[in-house]
């Protein structure tokens, strides 16, 4: 028994909580489970705004993961903390990690990020669909505005316009006509154009240890608030799932968690419109069906044997609600 599989108690650090209130019951029930005491603590560059941040044991203030002593500054933290684990949330500090896993590493801190090929591919739409189409994937049809708007007969409208390197469904644009397009594309330049996948829209949750994709879980998309799945539905579709996993496998040093997005349209019809390394928003679904995502890193960190499974419930369905955290104290505007 190694000195890490007697830990009686373990620090996980979530970057970037934001609203993440669900993951953080996500670990607090993984704790349980392990029979382990368990700190949450947080970083945020606004924790006083950020709902989760209120439900952790601390969170910490920090600059924005483009600031150069953004990676300084978490290392120290995750030292003082005595953090085992680091659990990215946005796609904009993935990059980041990817660049500096190594470096926490060396310190005793485990950061739950793909490697950098992986990062790059999901975090940027144009290599998303390259990656895809290279890869015999089936994906939509995606160019540039100034592609579209150079062949627009080739094209049919309605059409959904993106930021390349966008999250979260924040810029997603439908759009209806070319002099739309060419309004919204003036003094933006840095978008893709993506044909509108016919279907349904499904999640799929993956869990990668060691190269393999050990879990997948989709879920359909019921409906959508903030970019972020508000009801969904889990669904064992044999296919879907075979997709997932294949894709997972092949990406340049997957790790952890993922998500794959996709569009259903009949039972062999699916097209994969994005790849995001890291945790789904509708991710608490998952881990209610049985994919216990944050149970699976704290085994592999603290050396336990893992409890990786690929069973979990059927036609399990969320329907999500407000809540609110309520702070004491706070002066006036």
């Amino acid at each position: 028994m190694t000195r890490l599989s007697r830990l009686q108690e373990v620090t996980v650090l979530l970057s970037s909580i934001g609203r993440r209130s669900q993951l953080v019951g996500c670990f607090r029930d993984a704790f349980r489970e392990l029979g382990v005491g368990g700190r949450l603590i947080g970083i945020d560059a606004d924790p006083e705004n950020a709902p989760a941040a209120h439900l952790l044991d601390r969170c910490y203030r920090v600059p924005k993961c483009g600031d150069p002593t953004f990676v300084n500054r978490v290392l120290n933290i995750g030292i003082e903390e005595g953090v085992c684990l680091i659990v990215p949330t946005i796609d904009p500090e993935l990059r980041v990690y990817a660049a500096t896993r190594q470096l926490f590493q060396d310190a005793g801190l485990t950061v739950m990020v793909s490697d950098p090929q992986t990062i790059k591919i999901a975090c940027d739409k144009e290599e998303t669909h390259r990656w895809l189409l290279a890869n015999g994937f089936p994906t939509v049809r995606q160019g540039t505005p100034d592609e579209v708007l150079a062949n627009a007969s080739q094209w049919k409208f309605p059409l959904i316009l993106k930021p390349r390197c966008g999250s979260a469904s924040v810029g997603v644009t439908r759009i209806n006509s070319l002099s739309a397009l060419k309004a919204l594309t003036e003094h933006e330049s840095d978008c893709i154009v993506q044909e509108c996948a016919q279907g349904a829209e499904h999640t799929i949750n993956v869990f990668v240890e060691n190269g393999r994709c050990v879990c997948a879980v989709p879920h359909r998309r019921i409906e959508t608030r903030g970019g972020e799945v508000s009801k969904g539905v889990t669904s064992k579709n044999g296919n879907i799932m075979k997709l997932a996993t294949e894709i997972a496998e092949r990406l340049p040093g997957a790790r952890g968690a993922l998500n794959i997005q996709c569009f259903v349209h009949t039972e062999e019809a699916i097209n994969v419109i994005e790849v995001n390394a890291r945790f789904g928003g509708g991710f608490p679904l998952a881990n209610r069906a049985g994919a216990k995502f944050p149970r699976w890193m704290l085994e592999s960190v603290l050396e336990r044997q893992s409890t990786a499974t690929s069973k979990w419930e059927d036609g399990l369905l969320m329907l999500r609600y407000d809540s609110a955290a309520f702070i004491h104290g706070v002066g006036g505007v």
